[in-house]
Parts: structure tokens; sequence; C-alpha cells
């Protein structure tokens, strides 16, 4: 059922002044935005931007639940207990959007904030090769091409790759940049074989097992959604390599170093073109029946716009600006709030 606007101020009130013994309460006059550890330190720069443009306003509560996570949090209903937004480093998933709808979180806004992009990188100090898709898929895939997985080392992908065992430090699958991985990469690197391409139309979910299933044997271990963390694993083992955001490796480019794929470097001038295969958009989405409910937050969402551009406050932080075309289109929404059905994300 419908919340409608009335009933649901009634709600918010209620329930914080039931929790919290007033209406000025942190459960009553916060934003609260949950989801994506790459979206996280946009989200928390644009929080502070707002902080300072808006101090009449409650600073916004961000927090990094991985963009799985944070869709079920957002979803999860209408009131003062669920978030306002939920931050993405992917698209809303189809189901995702009806769960929201079943709980009655009817009226959802999607603003692309950005773009980013799923950085393979090292150690200054490590072993310095270009990767293909196809390699990584090869050396990632838990069946790769439908095969057991046999390689143990490098050299096994490719007899000019260091004679060192493979070990990828990545997130997990709660995270945006996980399902990226695999769409961007891995299945990427799975369909140059034509058996396996061919078998998406004939064998869809053996498909996707084959392309997307990472193994587990100790060569892909999962950091949780820290991406921060994976840096900290790679500056101290100069053999092991790290799949995370771009702007991870862009706030560490003094102790990381980017390794090449498909023959073009992680910049932001490749990842802005698209030329870099593992370039993706970035996402917010917002809980429009909670607009009028929650002081700031149709405010938070023009702070976004006016400091998404490629000279802006987010770009410093590590984020790729849009096109100049996108981001007025997407400014528009900030501005006129319009909802998307379960349909508009397939």
């Amino acid at each position: 059922m419908r919340m409608t606007k009335p009933l649901l101020l009634a709600a918010l009130s209620a329930a914080t002044l039931a929790a919290c013994g007033g209406p000025q309460s942190a459960g009553r006059d916060q934003i609260k935005a949950v989801g994506s550890s790459t979206v996280y330190p946009f989200a928390k720069a644009a929080a502070e931007e707002f902080s300072r443009t808006y101090p009449q306003f409650s600073s916004p509560i961000v927090e990094s639940t991985g963009t799985g996570g944070g869709f079920k949090l957002f979803c999860g209903g209408v009131g003062t207990q669920y978030p306002d937004i939920a931050n993405a480093s992917r698209r809303m998933k189809p189901s995702e959007m009806e769960t929201c709808m079943a709980n009655g979180v009817t009226e959802v806004v999607e603003l692309q904030v950005g773009l980013d992009g799923i950085a393979i990188a090292e150690s200054m100090e490590g072993q310095n090769f270009s990767l293909t898709p196809a390699q990584v898929y090869e050396a990632l895939a838990a069946e790769p091409y439908g095969k057991p997985q046999t390689a143990k080392n490098w050299s096994d992908i490719d007899p000019s790759f260091p004679n060192e065992p493979i070990l990828v430090y990545g997130p997990p699958p709660t995270s945006g940049t996980r399902d990226a991985l695999a769409e961007l990469i891995l299945t990427a690197g799975c369909n140059t074989d034509p058996s396996v391409a061919a078998m998406k139309e004939s064998d869809e979910d053996r498909y996707e097992q084959i392309c997307t299933e990472v193994r587990d044997d100790g060569a892909f271990v999962e950091q949780g959604e820290n991406d921060n963390l994976i840096v900290q694993k790679l500056a101290t083992n100069p053999k092991a390599i790290g799949v995370f955001g771009y702007s991870f490796l862009e706030e560490n480019n003094d102790k990381l170093r980017g390794l090449s794929l498909g023959g073009f470097e992680p910049t932001y001038e490749n990842i802005a073109s698209g030329d870099y295969p593992g370039a993706r958009p970035l996402y917010i989405y917002v809980k429009k029946q909670h607009v009028e409910a929650v002081p700031g937050l149709k405010e938070y969402l023009s702070t976004w716009a006016e400091n998404w551009g490629k000279d802006g406050l987010l770009t410093s932080k590590g984020m790729i600006a849009s096109t100049p075309e996108v981001a007025a289109r997407n400014a528009e929404v900030a501005s006129n709030l319009p909802t998307i059905q379960a349909t508009d994300l397939q």
C-alpha cells in the first residue's frame, strides 16, 4: 500500500518521538545514506559540502554497507528506520526494485552521479605486467571456459608472466565492484570463447556460472566492504594484485601502480572516454517518499549536482565526471525527481 505524505510524516514523527523523545533527534531530521564502498568517499564529500552550505540542517549519516546490502536496507520500507538514499556502484536490479515496491517503497529516483573504473593494481614494487580481460578471467574463474581451473601461477596463464602464485585481493559478492568485475571484465574475457558465448542463448544459467563464478581455492581472497584494506594488503605484499574502484588507486598513487587492462591504463582520461574496459557508472537512489519528510534531502541532492562536474569537488576526490549531456540530464532529475519502475531497469 502506498503511504501518503501525511501518513509518512506521521509515521516519521511518531517513531522518532517514541524512540528519541523529541522532534529534533537524529532519527527525525538527519539524512541517512547507505551502500557502495566505492561511492562512500564521494557521498561523504557531498555530505561535508552540504553541511558547509546548509548549516541549518543536520549533517547526513553515510554508511558503507556494499551496494547489495545498501539496496536491501533501502528497500526494506518507508519511515525513519529505513535509509533515504542507496549509494550504488552498479544499477539497481529489477528484482531489487520489485522488493522495494512490495515493501511500500513505490517512488524511487535514480541519479547517475559520475563514473568509476575497476582498477587492477599492485604495489610499486610489484611485478608490473599487463593483462587482458581474457587473462583476468582465466586466472580468476572457477571453471574457465567450462573446464577445471588448473592455473596456480601467473605463468600458467601466459609463459611471459611471472612464475609466481596467483593471489588477488578483491571485493565480496555483496559489493557492486564485484558485480562490475563479473560483468565488465570476467564476462568479456569469457566471451572470447565462441562456444561459451553461444551458450548464453541455449543455457543462460550455465553460461552465467561459467563466466562469473570466481574460484574459491585461495587464489582470490575476499576483503569485505573495505577497499582500503585491499590497498593496505598490496602495500605490504608486492606479489599480490588487487581489484577495487579507481578512486582508491587515485588516492594511493604514491603507493600503488595500476595495471594495464586490454592495452589501456586505468587513468581518468581512459575511463572518461570509455576506452578502459573496466569503466562503469555510479548511482544514488533516492526514496522520494522521504523528500518532504526529511529536512535537507532535496538540498543534499542539489549538492551532488553542483559538484559532479569535471572540475568539481567530487572529481577532485577521484570520481570521473559524466559527459556534459549525462550530467545535465541527471541535474534535471535531481531537481524534478521523476521516479522509475522495475521495467526501466531491464
